[in-house]
């Protein structure tokens, strides 16, 4: 068992565990909580796997104040030396795939049984305080309400597994993972006293920490590598950096409270090839739309509510080029 131990305990900061460190937004959770002086346990499959750990082990503070343990989401009391002691816990650990032979086994399965197994652990323990759950607007849009330019989606919005299993192969395994981990989680949360928040983001960008390419990150790769069209969707779009911060601000905030949408705005892909026009105007980018439909509408994300924590977000122009910026650092592109 992990006990707090004396490098923690001298600290005086709170101690807190991050699950699933080793992801896009928990890497840059892991990075601001560890600059705020707290003591961060992060979970991950395997800690002897360089190209998982090496980006969080060089982050300032993390030789004093980090901690890697391993935990894996579907082996109930796994998570236990990772949560005892700690006084929040930030569950951001799920899979995240768009291409899924086995949604169930892959998605699905880990997604519900992890989140509720993070949970029980939180429910035994005397000292964690507060869980901040990372869940998706694909848990708040997917309900079968027409998403048109005069609509503003909000936190009262709750996705429908039914209407999840609607969409195609590739997106209903993803949608209806983190919509039935979050109804899973709240159901618990409230049977068992736990004080609880989720956030949900929209489709995440921003410099990447971690040396592999992930999904949300990817959907703006697949404009800048040879594509011929761009697809005929509209999404939501937020900086990293602040999804980050806002998981931060719902633990530290006493009067933070059940769920939070976050997108600085929402962009067709036409929108964001335009912008990448005239951000790398000699660059070669899709002109036409991959199908001969009307453009999808665009909508709103309420921002009312993550105000009250106090986030400004960064512009969506910044977060596109700060991500594109990443990729050529990264030599995911070669421009």
């Amino acid at each position: 068992m992990a006990t707090l131990n004396n490098e923690e305990a001298a600290i005086g900061k709170k101690v807190v565990c991050v699950t699933g460190a080793s992801g896009f937004i928990a890497s840059w959770l892991v990075k601001l909580l560890l600059l705020r002086g707290y003591s961060v346990r992060g979970t991950v499959r395997d800690p002897n796997d360089s190209s998982k750990t090496e980006h969080l082990l060089k982050l300032e503070g993390a030789k004093e104040r980090l901690s890697l343990i391993k935990a894996n989401l579907l082996e109930e009391g796994s998570f236990e030396s990772a949560v005892e002691g700690c006084d929040g816990v930030f569950h951001t650990a799920s899979p995240v795939s768009l291409s899924t032979k086995d949604p169930q086994g892959e998605l699905i399965e880990p997604a519900v049984k992890g989140t509720l197994n993070v949970l029980k652990l939180c429910a035994k323990s005397p000292t964690v305080k507060r869980v901040v759950l990372t869940s998706s607007m694909a848990a708040v849009l997917c309900n079968g309400k027409p998403l048109t330019s005069d609509v503003i989606a909000d936190e009262t919005w709750f996705s429908d597994p039914d209407v999840c299993k609607q969409y195609s192969q590739d997106w209903s395994g993803y949608v209806l993972s983190k919509t039935l981990a979050e109804e899973a989680a709240w159901k618990f949360a409230k049977e068992n006293n736990i004080d609880m928040v989720t956030i949900n983001p929209a489709m995440v960008i921003g410099p990447l920490l971690q040396p592999t390419m992930n999904t949300s990150a990817g959907a703006v790769l697949i404009l800048l590598n040879g594509a011929k069209t761009f697809p005929n969707n509209a999404f939501g779009w937020v900086n990293v950096k602040d999804v980050a911060n806002v998981h931060i601000q719902a633990f530290e905030n006493p009067s933070a409270n059940g769920r939070y949408c976050l997108a600085e705005s929402v962009k067709h892909y036409s929108e964001i090839v335009d912008t990448l026009h005239q951000l790398y105007p000699t660059l070669q980018l899709p002109h036409k739309c991959e199908d001969d439909q009307p453009l999808m509408p665009t909508f709103q994300i309420s921002k009312e509510k993550v105000k009250t924590l106090g986030i400004e977000f960064i512009p969506f122009e910044v977060s596109l080029k700060e991500t594109v910026e990443s990729f050529k650092e990264k030599k995911f592109v070669d421009f």
